[in-house]
């Protein structure tokens, strides 16, 4: 998939580019530190609870479990680490 970027002429394609790498680069930190951060919430939840996240996700989105806040928390936490998760994946995918 191709991307267009519209420069503004006072800028260099280069200082365009440049701040562009760097913002991803920063974003990509960040989601990594945020994916790291949910991973060890939800390992602390599959161990307390010996279930992995996954098959948690399966059983409380098809109504097999009580609707508990603690398992309101581990949802949050699985849901947080599946969104860092995809920007990762979409991150690691773009080229400059």
């Amino acid at each position: 998939m191709a991307l267009n970027v519209n420069v503004n002429s006072d800028f260099t394609i280069q200082e365009v580019s440049d701040v562009i790498r760097s913002a991803l680069a920063l974003d990509e930190r960040v989601a990594k530190h945020k994916k790291v951060r949910y991973s060890y919430l939800c390992g602390k939840f599959e161990t307390k609870y010996k279930m992995s996240s996954d098959i948690f996700m399966q059983k409380f989105e098809s109504g097999q479990l009580e609707d508990l806040d603690k398992y309101f928390d581990w949802y949050a936490a699985k849901k947080g680490l599946d969104h860092w998760n995809k920007k990762l994946n979409i991150l690691s995918g773009i080229s400059l």
